[in-house]
């Protein structure tokens, strides 16, 4: 059975996401997603808010023909990381093959997402090559520049590797603008995740103009609020 799964998404519980989870659901049906992986920025609360609304279980089957993967977005020192099928503390600034060693150990998966993206931390290639790295994402739907991905197709083609496509949206409309096709008979977040390691297909859409202004005004908002929160810590230890 082919599964329609969106493999990087983030919801209000990043720093620069504003989708709301209950909104996130409502879109992956609408949109005919089968699931959708949770990867908000060094968290996993946004997995801990599905669990107990009642979204996701720890049985890691379906809800309501919605399977959430839990996961996360890994700021390692050398740039982004998803951990996929896993539920992990806040490890930013964590060296990558660390990260990767913890995300084996738990079962999960270790996917780079827009590795040649130089404005979106991505792992550069001299690092990735040394890296135990399951698949590479190879298609974001919001990648600054479409060459990026490109490079990211061919770095992939050439390793050998599986290769994934996925949103990487921040507001609800924009989940499964692309998508992960897997082919498996377990609907389960073990099925999906090894299925992944076959190699999938790949469905291929960029952001919408307006999608991607508004991705781009919620980075700059979010700088702004980290730029005023370091201002008024610094005057407070002045004062």
């Amino acid at each position: 059975m082919l599964l329609n799964i969106d493999l990087h998404s983030h919801s209000r519980f990043s720093a620069d996401g504003v989708a709301e989870p209950e909104d996130m659901v409502a879109e992956a049906k609408r949109k005919g997603l089968h699931g959708f992986a949770i990867t908000d920025h060094n968290t996993c609360a946004c997995v801990d808010y599905f669990e107990q609304h009642g979204y996701l279980n720890a049985a890691g089957t379906p809800v309501d023909g919605i399977l959430i993967i839990p996961g996360q977005e890994i700021t390692t020192s050398e740039g982004h990381l998803l951990a996929l099928g896993v539920r992990i503390p806040d490890l930013k600034g964590i060296a990558p093959q660390d990260a990767i060693t913890i995300i084996h150990d738990l079962g999960g998966l270790a996917i780079p997402p827009h590795p040649y993206d130089f404005f979106r931390a991505g792992i550069r290639e001299p690092v990735l090559e040394k890296l135990d790295i399951d698949a590479l994402e190879v298609f974001n739907a919001a990648t600054t520049f479409k060459r990026y991905n490109k490079h990211a197709f061919e770095y992939a083609q050439r390793r050998g590797l599986p290769m994934t496509a996925a949103s990487d949206a921040h507001d609800h409309p924009a989940l499964g603008t692309a998508y992960t096709i897997v082919d498996t008979t377990d609907f389960t977040v073990k099925g999906v995740l090894n299925a992944i390691k076959k190699g999938p297909q790949l469905k291929q859409s960029y952001l919408t103009p307006k999608d991607a202004f508004k991705k781009t005004w919620n980075n700059v908002f979010r700088l702004r609020r980290k730029s005023k929160s370091r201002f008024k810590s610094d005057h407070s230890l002045v004062r």
